[in-house]
């Protein structure tokens, strides 16, 4: 008798949104128990999202516990972070409860408060389990695969005795090494990436840097986050005259080479966001505008008023949501060209790409896009390129589905082998 989908297992640190992957991991949990599945979602912090607790099929579990960086208490957060035995219990009693011939486990964030120990509860009962690469953290101690204190990309094997030695964290060298303990017990204990069945890849990028660290018996899938944005008219860029950056105001995301550009190119500046670099980026550019933390919507809002938005990312990323959100509005992009941002655009068609850190390069964009008739060409294209095949949630749900799909039809296999 063919086995059916019936539950699916979300594993995510929070249970409200604190950032882009945490917006998929929920949206597409409760949008797969609109579907008709039971989804479960297991989670390690509070509060819980009011929206979640009112969805026909979505069960929230919560241990109730601190991320381990707000952890008032330093000694638990590092021994929570290490192995979290109140979510391997807790995931232990749910997965006991349920069949690995009708269930499928899907990770997504559990680093900063589930640990790997959630993964282990899993496997021991060989449950399908697939991870969306949402970073870099089933490969590299600190999860980024850049060097914070270089200010560039690491080219260093992780574990290694250059790695290990590199005080490459963005904090000090002491989280270095809990950080590299964490990565040593979550592939060994915690069985990853050793205990996934599938992987799926949200970009080229991602996937290209973590397949020589991946079991060769895991099955990788490609596919899209999606935007969390609703179609409108065009925006008409050419009209516009601010240049945008929305993010964190950090370093490893580029925002103080782009406030050095765009002082030397003569164009107005516009930071949505926050962050340690606030007062960097007020030095190098006086006249720029920040904004400060936003809402999602009005950050959409503040982007329609965009000539363009800038990108400029040191350090890999993922698959930066907010490229798919100005696209969707005709916005160009100027993004880094190391940056897994640089897929997402057609060079010359719907953005530029300039070279990762150069200020110089990054000015001579920006000046480019003084040209109205370039940027009206670049806007349409964006917007046109964007909606022929749109990335929604209901096509990133389709997709989710066939990859279970899969995930069960191997298990039959294996059953009845």
């Amino acid at each position: 008798m063919e086995l059916m989908l019936k539950n699916i297992v979300v594993l995510n640190d929070n249970a409200r949104v604190t950032g882009g992957a945490d917006k998929v991991a929920l949206a597409s949990a409760v949008g797969l128990a609109r579907r008709g599945y039971h989804v479960e979602l297991l989670t390690a912090t509070t509060p819980i999202a009011p929206e979640l607790l009112s969805v026909p099929g979505l069960t929230v579990h919560s241990t109730d516990q601190y991320e381990i960086l707000h952890d008032p208490s330093r000694l638990r957060a590092a021994t929570q972070g290490l192995w979290n035995i109140k979510s391997y219990r807790a995931a232990s009693t749910l997965f006991d409860r349920l069949r690995p011939e009708d269930t499928v486990v899907h990770l997504h964030l559990w680093a900063k408060a589930l640990s790997s120990s959630v993964i282990r509860a899993a496997a021991e009962r060989d449950f399908r389990i697939v991870c969306t690469l949402h970073d870099y953290m089933l490969s590299c101690p600190v999860g980024t695969w850049f060097d914070h204190g270089a200010q560039q990309i690491c080219t260093r094997e992780p574990l290694s005795a250059s790695c290990l030695m590199a005080h490459c964290d963005s904090r000090s060298y002491a989280d270095k090494l809990w950080r590299t303990a964490r990565r040593l017990v979550q592939g060994t204990a915690g069985k990853l990436p050793s205990g996934l069945s599938d992987v799926i890849a949200i970009s080229d990028k991602v996937i290209s840097v973590l397949q020589p660290y991946l079991p060769p018996e895991v099955r990788v899938h490609r596919l899209s986050n999606f935007a969390d944005v609703v179609r409108q008219k065009r925006v008409d860029a050419a009209a516009n005259a601010s240049f945008v950056f929305s993010g964190r105001l950090v370093k490893e995301k580029g925002p103080l080479i782009f406030a050095q550009a765009a002082r030397a190119a003569g164009v107005p500046a516009l930071f949505l966001g926050e962050g340690e670099c606030r007062a960097a980026i007020s030095e190098a550019m006086p006249e720029a505008q920040i904004s400060g933390w936003l809402s999602h919507d009005q950050s959409l809002g503040q982007m329609r008023g965009a000539r363009a938005l800038v990108f400029p990312s040191l350090w890999y990323e993922a698959q930066p949501l907010i490229i798919l959100e100005a696209l969707a509005q005709g916005i160009p992009c100027v993004v880094s060209e190391t940056s897994a941002a640089r897929e997402m655009i057609l060079p010359g068609r719907t953005g530029l790409l300039f070279r990762t850190g150069d200020v110089a390069d990054l000015q001579d964009k920006l000046a480019q896009l003084q040209d109205d008739e370039l940027v009206d060409w670049l806007s349409r294209n964006a917007y046109e390129h964007y909606w022929k095949s749109p990335c929604t949630l209901e096509s990133h749900l389709d997709g989710l589905t066939d990859i279970y799909d899969t995930m069960l039809a191997v298990q039959r296999e294996r059953a009845f082998a």
